[in-house]
């Protein structure tokens, strides 16, 4: 459609419509999923399953920063991205051999300030351990993407402004010195964001940030993702992709 005659008298032109909204698949822990009162878990064979039904429609898992930058170029059709939440060490046993197997990338949101110890904001079901500072670089020399879960999984819409500047700021700058990289990503514990957590993400100086849905404050330090569990067969993710792009709202400038 054209430009409007007061947009081209004044020389502005309308701003760009933002493209469809990125498919985020949600992960956690891969492995076993007998005692799971939180659906966080998928066994290696479903997830082995699931990423092959994404290669049957012609699509491939990437990290959140290279699904981005794909689509800053206009080539991001066929990718979605895969992400994994607060660094199990299962990471590397469950789901690294299966992300080689199918050609894929990931993101892998760690926490800094529990390296090696466990999912201890998680009342009920096991101990799950996560990743010590040399695991976090073994993926990372695998080629995921480490981003940031916070230091210590927290509830950010609860934190004070020390607490909150920490668990934002500060795992940036640890998770930093770990890897030697740079961290662009930062993933909101439970999900939970508002716009002051938004607000430090951003002056942080973080790229991009996940929720699981922000509402009217997606954005790229909002977006949106989409939780896959154990439950979800191939029937069921067709569901959850094709809902997804109709109910997450537009992000703008992604």
């Amino acid at each position: 459609m054209a430009a409007s005659v007061d947009s081209v008298e004044t020389g502005r032109l309308p701003a760009p419509r933002p493209g469809p909204v990125p498919w985020v698949a949600m992960y956690h822990s891969v492995g076993d999923c007998s005692d799971d009162p939180y659906r966080i878990t998928v066994t290696p064979e479903r997830l082995g399953r699931q990423l092959a039904w994404l290669r049957r429609r012609g699509l491939r898992g990437v990290s959140v920063a290279e699904l981005l930058a794909a689509r800053a170029r206009g080539e991001g059709r066929g990718l979605v991205g895969l992400t994994f939440d607060d660094g199990y060490t299962d990471f590397l046993t469950g789901a690294l051999p299966l992300l080689r197997r199918f050609g894929c990338g990931a993101t892998l949101f760690v926490l800094p300030g529990r390296l090696g110890g466990d999912n201890a904001w998680d009342p009920l079901g096991p101990r799950k351990p996560l990743l010590t500072a040399d695991g976090i670089r073994r993926a990372a020399a695998e080629g995921v993407e480490i981003g940031s879960h916070g230091l210590t999984h927290v509830d950010l819409t609860r934190a004070d402004d020390a607490t909150l500047t920490a668990e934002v700021a500060e795992s940036r700058a640890r998770l930093t010195e770990l890897t030697g990289a740079p961290v662009d990503g930062f993933c909101y514990p439970y999900g939970t964001v508002d716009a002051r957590a938004v607000e430090a993400v951003r002056k942080a100086g973080y790229a991009y940030a996940c929720a699981i849905d922000p509402g009217p404050l997606t954005g790229p330090h909002a977006l949106p993702r989409a939780h896959v569990g154990q439950n979800d067969t191939a029937w069921r993710l067709h569901l959850k992709l094709r809902l997804h792009r109709l109910r997450r709202r537009p992000v703008e400038g992604v």
